[in-house]
């Protein structure tokens, strides 16, 4: 059955697909995953065929595999690291009358598929009718606990049509799964044929076990399932299991009226030490748990969960359903990224396919942390904690490089660098100092003296001697962090690139503070005053370079000097530029993959003036190709600030519909974690005009004129509090916790109970900047999906 549509329905709280287009299950496969951030499921049919891409997660559980080097040089990384697909739980394949339910096969009068925001579950509804006329109605319904962090669930139910019907349902685990890989690098190939090799097997009465351990990385894992079955009399049940596979087989007739009915129970763990019998106790726990729960208590627990979330991180959009729709959708998987992921890193897709190979990168820090930080701190605390627990690594790392201090990677999925390719891995230094963002974030927002005692300063500290080891003090003025790359990877291995410079000012002085707060800390580092005070200095005298014939900052020393890319005469199918022309060239000119100088601007706007934002946003403006997916919501950010409102929004929308609109051609391999949560960002630091430097929280509020009112929620410092914001005014409320105080413009506010509405000033207008030739964002106009209205997709150019 085809829909030809091709798309999702416009819907408040939930994301459908009526239809089945096989060609775009790789997508929705993705859009429909669901999660918890420690076991992660795509999308995929119950009955496992027709199938995308399937996959199943458990975060940071990887295979390694050898790095490509062409010229081997000293400090490069040696192995890299693969998420794999690990044991297959979701699979229930089912037989009407020895014929197997297959999508492509027979007739399917209805079919739709529904991701519910508020219940975390996906649904599934199929009228089939067999090739020889039998006619089965198919209900299913999937979760993966955000209470209970180890366990799945399905619900499985099928029903005649027309007539009594036999019906043989198949309940699989299924490891080593056979999966077509499009990776261009036959090393991680062969790294993801059959990685797992059986240690144990069992099977008895509806339960089963897997235990598997990867070839190289010696990483151990366990799977279990266990089943309630609910039908009429005459059922007939068969377990059976080898090395790879462990199959519950259910054969009963069931008349006209009844219904056949399986809640599939799934426990998963990992471990790099643990024995095969402790993880095998950990599976049994937790599928006792699950089943003492009950399919009911666990829908009742992630409805439950979902309620406070969605009150503390709610986001309204009046006047566009569709944006509505995505931003929702996004906070959504941004939540099952990191909700229960507990000390683990929160990978760039999130646990919704293999993209990136399953790496975190600098994207957490400063984008999903942000996000997390303001909703649901708990989160941020434990993906920070993750950080902490691979300082080791890191501090290795900066030895091995000649440097004090910490070095994090760049990608990593258990703290060591996998990046083969330098200029943008190793050299991209600021991910250090957006670690040390991201604490001094979460530290603001929650006065978590523990969290600092236990690792926010012992972070700091590293990080900051990491800048004292990698810049020097000029001798004709100021200090010096030459040889970087900055977030645009377009412009590699650059002199005191301004956003690196900035960050690691910040980084210097948060962690000056910290030793400061805690002495005895500092003292079990060997941290002295003196060191303390060379830090201050740094950061007093770090050198940040100015134009002053252009009257903008240069993204990194001497970057307006270059010769201009030649937008004009670069076709649009040339995009995106680094897989159309040579490095070399791109790294001599100014163009810029995506935001960088702008986004210092937003991440510490403290050190420029409105002018200078003015100026430097537009000169950007024309320069910024987008090649990336995580420049739109930077940009939004500052085309809101800047008094651009419609871009701002142009731009929101194209953070939010990433995804669902597949912008770049790669959905197939998982969702863009660090866009979806600028979609937030977009609207809070945006059209919220939401700072947080210095710890405190200051507002400067606008709203396009394509919408009517947009609200949205948050804490700090254990009180929530909302935000609506009108063409004319803005209302604060606190909702719970003690009185908050925060800045509205220039005025000072401390928040009650009682909803505080303050005017809008008048907004100045300034010139519309230019965008490269071809690379607007697309306009948000008339013509946007309205509720029920089925979403076309903007098929566009890929980007990496």
């Amino acid at each position: 059955m085809t829909d030809p549509a091709r798309g999702y329905e416009c819907s408040p709280w939930e994301l459908r697909w009526r239809g089945l287009a096989v060609d775009q299950l790789q997508r929705t496969e993705s859009t429909f995953a669901l999660s918890n951030g420690h076991i992660g499921m795509r999308g995929t049919l119950e009955e496992g065929e027709p199938r995308g891409l399937p996959g199943t997660y458990l975060n940071g559980f990887y295979e390694e595999h050898e790095l490509p080097y062409a010229e081997a040089g000293y400090g490069y990384p040696e192995a890299g690291q693969t998420v794999v697909n690990v044991t297959d739980g979701k699979v229930i394949r089912l037989l009407v009358e020895d014929e197997p339910l297959d999508m492509r096969y027979g007739h399917a009068t209805a079919h739709n598929r529904v991701l519910d925001f508020r219940s975390g579950t996906l649904r599934r509804e199929t009228d089939w009718t067999s090739p020889t006329g039998r006619r089965v109605r198919v209900r299913t319904e999937r979760l993966v606990s955000f209470t209970q962090r180890a366990v799945a669930a399905i619900r499985y139910e099928v029903e005649p049509l027309d007539d009594e019907v036999q019906l043989v349902a198949q309940s699989d685990l299924l490891a080593n799964e056979p999966i077509e890989s499009d990776t261009g690098d036959p090393r991680v190939a062969a790294a993801l044929e059959a990685p797992l090799q059986s240690e144990y097997v069992m099977a008895e009465d509806y339960r089963a076990v897997l235990v598997h351990r990867t070839k190289r990385s010696g990483l151990r894992m366990a799977a279990a399932m266990d089943h309630q079955v609910e039908t009429g009399d005459g059922l007939r049940t068969e377990i059976t299991c080898e090395e790879d596979l462990a199959r519950l087989t259910l054969a009963v007739d069931v008349p006209l009226g009844q219904k056949l009915r399986v809640t599939k129970y799934l426990a998963y763990g990992w471990s790099a030490q643990r024995s095969i019998p402790a993880l095998r106790a950990q599976v049994d726990a937790a599928l006792a748990g699950a089943l003492q729960t009950g399919w009911d208590g666990l829908l009742a627990e992630q409805r439950q969960f979902l309620d406070q979330f969605w009150s503390t991180a709610g986001v309204e959009v009046d006047g566009d359903p569709e944006l509505q729709q995505a931003i929702r959708f996004a906070l959504f998987h941004v939540l099952q990224a990191g909700a229960r992921g507990e000390s683990r890193a929160i990978p760039g897709k999130g646990l919704t396919g293999p993209g990136y190979d399953g790496h975190a990168f600098w994207d957490t820090e400063s984008f999903v942390l942000p996000v997390l930080t303001y909703t649901l701190p708990d989160a941020a605390r434990d993906a920070l904690r993750w950080r902490h627990s691979t300082v080791d690594k890191a501090r290795d790392r900066a030895d091995q490089l000649g440097l004090r201090g910490a070095s994090f990677p760049w990608r990593s999925i258990n703290g060591a660098e996998c990046s083969a390719y330098w200029p943008a891995g190793t050299a991209a230094f600021h991910v250090n100092a957006d670690i040390a963002d991201a604490i001094a974030r979460y530290l603001a927002a929650t006065g978590d003296a523990e969290f600092e005692r236990q690792h926010g300063t012992e972070l700091l500290l590293e990080t900051a001697r990491l800048w004292m080891s990698l810049g020097h003090h000029d001798p004709h003025g100021g200090f010096r962090i030459d040889g970087v790359t900055g977030p645009d990877e377009y412009s590699a291995v650059a002199d005191n690139n301004v956003y690196t410079n900035l960050m690691a000012q910040k980084n210097l002085r948060e962690a000056a503070d910290s030793c400061d707060r805690h002495p005895d800390i500092a003292e079990r580092f060997e941290v002295s005053t003196t060191e303390i005070a060379g830090w201050r200095e740094a950061a007093r005298t770090m050198l940040v370079p100015y134009d002053e014939l252009l009257a903008v900052h240069p993204q990194s020393e001497r970057f307006t000097e270059h010769a201009r890319w030649n937008f004009a005469d670069t076709p649009a199918d040339s995009y995106p530029l680094l897989l159309n022309f040579p490095y070399f060239d791109l790294y001599r000119k100014q163009v810029v993959k995506q935001a960088d100088l702008v986004l210092a601007m937003h991440l510490r706007g403290d050190a420029f003036t409105p002018e200078q934002k003015q100026r430097n946003f537009t000169y950007y403006e024309g320069l910024t190709v987008r090649d990336s997916s995580l420049s739109a919501a930077t940009q939004a950010v500052l085309a809101a600030e800047c008094g651009h409102l419609d871009l701002a929004y142009d731009y929101l929308a194209e953070a939010a519909l990433t995804d669902l609109h597949d912008l770049h051609n790669n959905v197939r391999n998982g969702l863009h974690m660090a866009s979806l949560a600028g979609a937030w960002i977009a609207v809070v630091s945006g059209f919220g005009g939401m700072r947080d430097h210095g710890g405190e929280l200051t507002f400067r509020p606008r709203i396009p004129s394509a919408v009517d009112r947009i609200a949205f929620r948050m804490c700090f410092r254990g009180s929530q509090f909302g935000v609506e914001i009108e063409q004319d005014k803005a209302t604060y409320q606190l909702l719970s916790g003690d009185g908050l105080t925060i800045t509205h413009y220039d005025t000072e506010v401390t928040l009650t109970e009682q909803a505080t509405p303050l005017p809008l000033p008048a907004l100045l207008v300034t010139e519309h900047p230019a965008q490269p030739e071809g690379r607007a964002p697309q306009h948000r106009g008339d013509g946007v999906p309205r509720e029920g209205d089925t979403i076309q997709p903007w098929y566009a150019r890929e980007v990496q």
